[in-house]
């Protein structure tokens, strides 16, 4: 393990399990992050498997706080109620316990969603924002995280919310975008209602986009006509491993 890593985080998705250290003093992996195939059949007992060979694979210490994003709602010492990404077998499930049982040892497990906004208010697009910031990301489907003064208010389900008679994310996710063929501006226009939706809602200070999309966010965040500020997000693709690093870093013993 690189010694300038101060935590390690792994971030689990439908397709891909990726993990790398963390050094907290820049807010980035200390080094090249690796990634292990998420097991077609996803059980609790193999994607466990995986997060051990993955704790193996960079001899993570012992005393070393280990974080993992995981792609549901999480409630440390209740069991899990909603599963999208994964195998069903994880309902009824504390993950956090199942997977600390897994590797042997304890892990922090936290919403991805969550470890994403995290990663963005401590070190990326929100850094030094005070106030309520709403994180989002634009993919299969919206995640979302709000975090108030520093402080992740746990487990939003924002792309949830109801738009056009449907759950918004069915309305404005990225995938909508793909899979209907629409332009960037037309995008755009459904956006502006989703985001104007939590605007009148919520009364954020801020919005963060992100997703894979962010890359391309002069193309569509610039014709979101909403009163509050809205930016792209910095860290992308190593957000979950950051901000769930920093989750465990936090909460430890």
């Amino acid at each position: 393990m690189i010694e300038t890593a101060q935590a390690f985080g792994i971030d689990i998705g439908g397709s891909g399990i990726k993990g790398a250290p963390v050094d907290m003093n820049i807010g980035d992996i200390a080094e090249p992050r690796q990634k292990i195939l998420t097991p077609e059949v996803s059980t609790p007992d193999a994607v466990g498997k995986v997060v051990k060979e993955m704790l193996d694979r960079f001899e993570v210490p012992d005393s070393m706080p280990v974080g993992i994003a995981f792609p549901a709602p999480i409630r440390p010492g209740k069991a899990l109620n909603f599963m999208a990404n994964l195998d069903k077998s994880w309902l009824g499930v504390d993950v956090q316990k199942a997977l600390s049982d897994s590797v042997g040892r304890h892990v922090d497990v936290v919403n991805d969603a969550d470890a994403a906004g995290l990663a963005e208010v401590q070190f990326g697009a929100a850094k030094g924002e005070n106030g309520f910031v709403i994180a989002t990301t634009l993919g299969t489907g919206i995640g979302s995280a709000m975090i108030y003064n520093g402080v992740l208010i746990p487990n939003s389900e924002l792309g949830h919310l109801t738009l056009k008679g449907d759950d918004a994310e069915h309305y404005a996710a990225a995938s909508v975008r793909e899979n209907q063929n629409l332009g960037y501006k037309k995008w755009a226009k459904r956006l502006t209602r989703y985001y104007h939706m939590l605007e009148t809602y919520f009364n954020p200070d801020l919005f963060v986009v992100g997703g894979g999309v962010s890359r391309m966010s002069d193309r569509f965040i610039p014709q979101i006509e909403i009163e509050t500020p809205i930016v792209p997000a910095k860290l992308r693709n190593q957000a979950g491993i950051v901000g769930a690093a920093y989750h465990a870093m936090i909460h430890q013993d």
